[in-house]
């Protein structure tokens, strides 16, 4: 039985390329990069080298980029980091009710420490309003977090317009960028944003590794104290392999990444075609014009379990966007948020994801035998 990955959101498979070039500098190039002997030279180079890299994918300098444990840390550092740091000026953040949580809670953490939380609603487009952004804003508010791209539906919020409505307004911008980053055009510059997250798993590079750009001039309370690597504001002997293959992977990611984009939005089409040639009934859930390798579809009638599971047992990997556990289902905090938490679609919708080694003819298959298997259980 052939098996078919199409869960790319959650993590993605890391590339040959950067696993073949990772291994050198983990058996070779093994030196603290703190360390002033030619071992540690040799380490500190090519971290910076792999900082300059990433830098530039994204129009930063160099001493921007903060490089993390993953997207989580990153998260953290950015929204808790930044509100410590200037809680002498207000204690009020805006977020929104469908980011990641490790943005969400993270917000909880500050809520407990007696931070105010203002959470946006979305449309059933996953998209918030600027209006209802521009409502919230106060004098005490400090710091703003709305994600790029959702990792459940796909959605893609204004972020450009957002910072233009705050640049006359001392808050703080966030945005984690880690679903969007390799598919979407990203320039920190032409974004606006004081803070952004990627994490180097989402991008086929290695799991364990991220980075938090952080503008010039923005302070962050470090939220691990120890050595004074990254410049005082994350200590820990930096991770040299897992920075040098996200640098990799990085390069690989933004080769040709409009052909990419237009080979998933293509997937899609596919996909969707098939369903309606077997007379499904489906809807998507967000938007088309969303990031182009996430389609989240509700189909009525369905239950979550059953469908995760034959899915499984056919051989394709696929979510919920929802936390499984033995005969229960947490229903997806995003869809409560786009459709209601007595809508239907939060526990009958599947996130399909793309990426990496997912051909036409994955596709193809793949959604012959899902409609199969949802004629089945909806018979």
């Amino acid at each position: 039985m052939k098996h078919i990955y199409l869960d790319h959101a959650a993590t993605s498979p890391l590339h040959p390329d950067v696993a073949e070039k990772m291994l050198p500098i983990m058996t070779e190039n093994f030196g603290n990069p703190s360390s002033i002997h030619s071992f540690g030279r040799d380490a500190r180079r090519i971290l910076d080298e792999s900082r300059r890299n990433l830098a530039n994918h994204i129009g930063a300098a160099p001493s921007e980029i903060i490089f993390t444990s993953g997207g989580t840390e990153a998260d953290n550092l950015a929204i808790i980091g930044g509100a410590l740091a200037n809680a002498h000026a207000g204690k009020h953040i805006i977020t929104t009710q469908i980011e990641h949580h490790a943005v969400l809670h993270a917000c909880k953490h500050l809520e407990r420490a007696g931070f105010n939380i203002t959470y946006l609603p979305v449309n059933q487009q996953g998209v918030i309003s600027l209006e209802d952004l521009k409502k919230h804003l106060t004098d005490e508010t400090i710091l703003v977090s709305i994600m790029f791209g959702n990792n459940e539906v796909g959605s893609i919020q204004p972020i450009s317009e957002i910072s233009q409505l705050l640049k006359e307004h001392k808050a703080l911008f966030h945005t984690d960028a880690v679903q969007a980053f390799g598919v979407e055009e990203i320039n920190v510059k032409n974004l606006g944003v004081d803070l952004l997250t990627v994490s180097a798993h989402k991008i086929n590079g290695p799991k364990g590794v991220g980075f938090l750009y952080v503008k010039s001039g923005v302070k962050l309370q470090p939220s691990l104290y120890g050595g004074e690597q990254e410049l005082k504001r994350r200590a820990g002997t930096e991770n040299v392999p897992g920075i040098f293959g996200f640098s990799c992977a990085a390069d690989l990611a933004l080769t040709a990444q409009h052909q990419k984009r237009e080979k998933y939005k293509s997937f899609k089409q596919e996909m969707m075609a098939i369903f309606r040639d077997h007379h499904l009934q489906f809807d998507i859930n967000g938007s088309l014009d969303g990031l182009p390798h996430v389609l989240n579809v509700y189909f009525p009638k369905t239950q979550i379990e059953s469908l995760l599971v034959n899915l499984d047992l056919a051989g394709i990997a696929a979510s919920s966007g929802s936390a499984c556990t033995a005969g229960s289902v947490d229903p997806s905090h995003v869809l409560v948020a786009m459709f209601g938490e007595d809508s239907d679609r939060i526990v009958s919708s599947i996130r399909f994801s793309f990426g990496y080694g997912t051909s036409i003819e994955d596709i193809q298959l793949a959604a012959e035998k899902i409609a199969n298997i949802v004629k089945r259980v909806t018979a």
